[in-house]
């Protein structure tokens, strides 16, 4: 068991979507992102999603890019990554870590997860890794992970199959990552039918916690998806609080009110 298992055990005890925010670590410094997550965490978000920069983000928007792109720029590090898990798992939330492939592997698998699990980080998401490339050894993904009991998220989208949907999920530790759109990041003004449909699948397939991102703005549609979902995922709306704030501290007043509004959202529409 996780901060992840527990936060999402409770969070359907209450009758709740749990609400999942992310930002990058670095932006708008490395200290700065952490202080901006514990604002997201103060504002009632239930698990952080930090975004380790890399400088080919296929699934990225524009939005999230340009934080990102800034990140790197002042020399962002994964052990810059590893201390802001540190600092967000001190404040009680689950920390998880959202990577593309290439940084895990060039640091090594193993040690990655080692250093995770040290920084008290629940679970690593992996969106352009699928399980049927990550490997049984104990120095590839699903060895290192199952060696270390660090969750392990994996993603699905509109256009899986349900072959796919139901070997995804059984490799997935933590909750199932569904892609409600295809598309790359970023807010849109509805959340789309797709989703609502790509987790009833799910349904049909496995009985873990089904997660829901890429779209979701507004407090409303954390609704419209709590309704549905097990937890309710918010990343482009919260690094747009950040890159329109003219001042930090007006950052993290933004990004403080919109983890409230959303949070507010996930309580109307119960699960």
């Amino acid at each position: 068991m996780t901060r992840l298992d527990d936060v999402l055990a409770t969070t359907r005890a209450e009758g709740r979507a749990a609400l999942v925010g992310y930002l990058p670590a670095g932006y708008p410094s490395v200290a700065g992102a952490a202080d901006a997550m514990a604002a997201m965490v103060r504002g009632g978000v239930d698990a952080v999603e930090i975004g380790l920069p890399y400088s080919d983000p296929l699934m990225d928007g524009p939005t999230i890019q340009e934080a990102v792109e800034a990140a790197l720029r002042h020399g962002t590090t994964t052990d810059d990554v590893l201390d802001t898990v540190r600092s967000v798992a001190g404040t009680g939330a689950a920390a998880l870590v959202m990577t593309y492939w290439n940084p895990v592997e060039r640091y090594g698998a193993r040690r990655f997860a080692d250093a995770m699990v040290a920084a008290g980080g629940a679970a690593v998401i992996t969106p352009d890794l699928t399980p049927d490339e990550a490997g049984e050894e104990p120095s590839d993904w699903l060895g290192a992970t199952d060696a270390t009991g660090l969750g392990r998220v994996f993603l699905v989208a509109p256009s899986s199959t349900d072959a796919r949907l139901a070997s995804t999920a059984e490799h997935c530790r933590g909750f199932v990552y569904a892609a409600a759109l295809m598309g790359v990041t970023g807010a849109r003004a509805a959340v789309g039918d797709a989703a609502e449909g790509l987790v009833a699948r799910l349904r049909a397939v496995t009985d873990k916690p089904v997660c829901v991102g890429l779209g979701v703005s507004t407090g409303n549609q954390a609704a419209e998806v709590a309704g549905f979902a097990d937890g309710v995922i918010v990343g482009s709306a919260f690094v747009r609080a950040l890159l329109d704030a003219a001042t930090p501290d007006e950052g993290l007043r933004a990004v403080e009110a919109l983890a409230a509004d959303l949070a507010d959202g996930v309580r109307r529409g119960r699960t």
